[in-house]
């Protein structure tokens, strides 16, 4: 089995554009609302879903904490629906992506996502499951419901991706 190293980055709206949407106020259209007492940031991601019965769903996911080493055996995809992921307590969590490469996986990304980030993965897009740091985490998560299969699992048999250091 082989083992290769992956860096972890910042998380920015233009890193992550291949892979979805970053979800933060920094940078996005605010309207005021209820007669002037509440912000609105505006259509700050692109909430896809498709296929027969589809209907947007709002979830709270609860995540175990990792600690570095993370090993990256495995990525899923959703064809039907893009998936957005919310931390509810402002804590970091770790976002591993790849763009498809004839069916599966190519080489990953990592970033790292500060509390007040979030992430909209695109439709299609690979990713692994939800990645806690610090402490056991709680996160929005908008994605899709609806007939059809919505999850694809790859595991690689030749390799782990590991991450050693979470500073970026």
């Amino acid at each position: 089995m082989r083992i290769i190293d992956l860096e972890v980055r910042p998380l920015t709206k233009a890193a992550f554009a291949p892979f979805g949407d970053v979800i933060e106020t920094e940078g996005a259209e605010m309207r005021l609302i209820n007669n002037g007492t509440t912000e609105r940031y505006h259509d700050l991601a692109n909430v896809d879903v498709t296929g027969e019965g589809a209907r947007v769903l709002v979830n709270i996911f609860r995540g175990q904490a990792f600690a570095p080493p993370v090993d990256i055996t495995m990525l899923e995809r959703h064809a039907l629906g893009s998936q957005a992921f919310i931390p509810l307590q402002n804590r970091p969590f770790l976002v591993v992506v790849a763009e498809d490469d004839g069916g599966n996986p190519g080489h990953p990304a990592a970033f790292l996502c500060h509390g007040n980030q979030g992430v909209n993965y695109a439709r299609n897009v690979w990713h692994h499951p939800l990645i806690s740091l610090d402490e056991t985490s709680d996160f929005l998560v908008v994605d899709r419901g609806g007939e059809g299969n919505n999850l694809e699992e790859f595991f690689w048999r030749d390799r782990v991706y590991r991450i050693e250091k979470l500073v970026v």
